[in-house]
């Protein structure tokens, strides 16, 4: 399940990576709808959104990105929630289920403030897909992914998205723990860096999620061609691995 941030380095562009994403056998394509405060991001992806903006990215063009996609894998943007409600919680899940959208991930919105926009989401088929961390309660853990639709996002760490060299140590516990909870399909995502570590994470998880790798593979290439041929080569690697733990 790579990430992708829209508009980055510019929306073609990022057309192009995330084609090339499906090439390399992706399931899932993670949106990044670019803002200006991502709580959740590390430097690497903070600086794509950042770089995004200041190229003329908008939640709306990037969607352009989602349409397209869309027409041959399942593609789940990730924004936060100014975005959704800037534009109120109804006009906000219309506007996705448009683009095709499989679902959505708003990272800074916590169950207790989302139902409207959960609800008016629901009433267009889209799942606003939860997150659950290493800090959250096991009794939260249990509410959050016992209600949740689509799948539960798990957070591997408690720090921002960027590459680690290990994994966190409790990180095989709490996937054991939150797959007992949740009556859908589990996805890690946080710190996967190596196709060796997506395929650990993948031995036992129902989906891996690579973003920052992907990121900074994209911001070091020349131009677009490179960065689909990087993306692409690193993806057909973990997905190698995977398929051998599999």
């Amino acid at each position: 399940m790579p990430y992708l941030m829209g508009g980055f380095p510019d929306l073609e562009a990022s057309i192009s990576v995330a084609e090339a994403y499906v090439d390399a056998g992706a399931d899932l394509v993670e949106l990044g709808v670019p803002f200006s405060d991502p709580l959740a991001d590390g430097p690497v992806i903070h600086g794509a959104a950042t770089a995004a903006l200041a190229a003329g990215a908008t939640f709306e063009a990037v969607l352009e990105v989602c349409e397209r996609v869309a027409r041959r894998v399942a593609v789940v943007p990730m924004c936060y929630a100014n975005l959704a409600l800037a534009r109120g919680p109804a006009e906000f899940a219309a506007t996705l289920a448009g683009a095709g959208s499989a679902g959505v991930i708003v990272p800074d919105l916590p169950p207790e403030e989302g139902g409207e926009i959960a609800a008016r989401l629901r009433e267009v088929g889209l799942p606003l897909v939860p997150l659950v961390a290493p800090t959250t309660a096991p009794e939260r853990r249990r509410e959050i992914a016992g209600r949740a639709e689509g799948f539960v996002y798990l957070v591997s760490d408690t720090r921002v998205t960027g590459e680690r060299d290990e994994l966190p140590a409790g990180l095989a516990h709490l996937l054991e723990a939150t797959k007992a909870d949740a009556r859908v399909p589990v996805a890690v995502g946080f710190g996967i860096a190596t196709p060796q570590q997506a395929a650990a994470v993948g031995a036992y998880a129902d989906g891996v999620i690579i973003g920052t790798r992907l990121v900074r593979a994209v911001a070091e290439a020349g131009d677009a061609d490179a960065a689909a041929a990087a993306v692409g080569e690193f993806l057909r690697d973990c997905r190698v691995a995977l398929e051998r733990v599999r």
